[in-house]
């Protein structure tokens, strides 16, 4: 991790193949979001560390970014958590040079790798949260799937006011765990993705479901597999956590309507590719699939 303590603010140096307005471009793309809010060209995130609140205000000075603490300044050793959060969000640790080699001799990637250069996979560090919003966008429509975020934080998150604007961070699972599944359908949850939800906060909860111990597997299908034995997690909901928590570059969610979209919109088809069609076209994309999903989800926001 590239950065600097400047005491007040943090500054980090990105890798060369970064674009952060691309990034807010994504982070931006849902006037429902909850969870950060983009101003000014500026992004506000709250996160907690250690049991403080803090709040950010992430922005771009000469191709550096910089995170400053408009609320208050936290301690040095938070400052520097801070750091590593923001540079594990925008995935930075990563090296796309081979990706956008591959990209750009690919049939449909090539129309949009360099129209996007320097997104990067937005992450979910939080493991809890990544689930949960897997779970919720189960055979809905992302505006809803939205709503039902909101509720879902506005019940159970915290939150902190800063000059007269509401900043809010995702419940904790220890939270979640006790709560009732009537509870979550006072909220319009279906009983079945309540039952869910407080399935896994409560298996992380007893200790039975760590990110840690996720990423400490190296191999692909031995993650996908120890997801989709958790109650509620089918092999979508594996993949896409896998790519936005554990920056598994092979996650595939294959069956995502937003990536069969994008496909037929590149290809200029009549109608959505099948499964069997995707996994023709992606077989150049080996190793890279969630990359290529996530540059094709960004296409469909023009």
């Amino acid at each position: 991790m590239n950065w600097v303590d400047c005491g007040s603010f943090v500054e980090i140096t990105p890798p060369k193949d970064f674009n952060f307005k691309e990034c807010l471009v994504f982070l931006g793309r849902s006037e429902h979001e909850i969870l950060h809010r983009i101003h000014d060209g500026h992004l506000l995130k709250l996160i907690k560390i250690e049991d403080e609140l803090v709040l950010l205000r992430i922005g771009e000075i000469s191709n550096i970014i910089r995170i400053e603490f408009p609320a208050q300044t936290p301690t040095q050793a938070i400052r520097e958590k801070t750091a590593a959060y923001v540079w594990e969000w925008f995935d930075l640790s990563q090296e796309l040079e081979p990706f956008y080699e591959m990209a750009n001799k690919d049939m449909i990637l090539h129309k949009i790798v360099n129209r996007y250069r320097g997104l990067r996979i937005i992450g979910i560090p939080d493991l809890f949260e990544a689930c949960t919003w897997a779970i919720l966008g189960q055979q809905i429509n992302l505006t809803f799937a939205y709503t039902l975020k909101k509720r879902f934080v506005e019940q159970f998150g915290e939150s902190f006011i800063f000059q007269g604007n509401s900043y809010w961070i995702f419940p904790e699972f220890e939270t979640i765990a006790d709560i009732s599944v009537e509870e979550l359908k006072k909220l319009q949850f279906t009983t079945r993705k309540a039952e869910y939800i407080i399935g896994v906060a409560q298996l992380m909860k007893h200790g039975q479901m760590k990110k840690a111990e996720l990423l400490k597997l190296q191999d692909y299908q031995q993650v996908k597999n120890s997801l989709m034995a958790i109650r509620g997690v089918g092999a979508w909901t594996a993949d896409y956590v896998m790519m936005k928590s554990l920056h598994c570059n092979a996650a595939f969610p294959i069956a995502d309507v937003g990536l069969q979209n994008a496909i037929k919109l590149q290809l200029e088809l009549e109608r959505k590719p099948v499964l069997e069609e995707i996994e023709e076209l992606a077989k150049v994309w080996e190793g890279w699939q969630a990359y290529a999903t996530f540059y094709l989800w960004r296409s469909l926001y023009e």
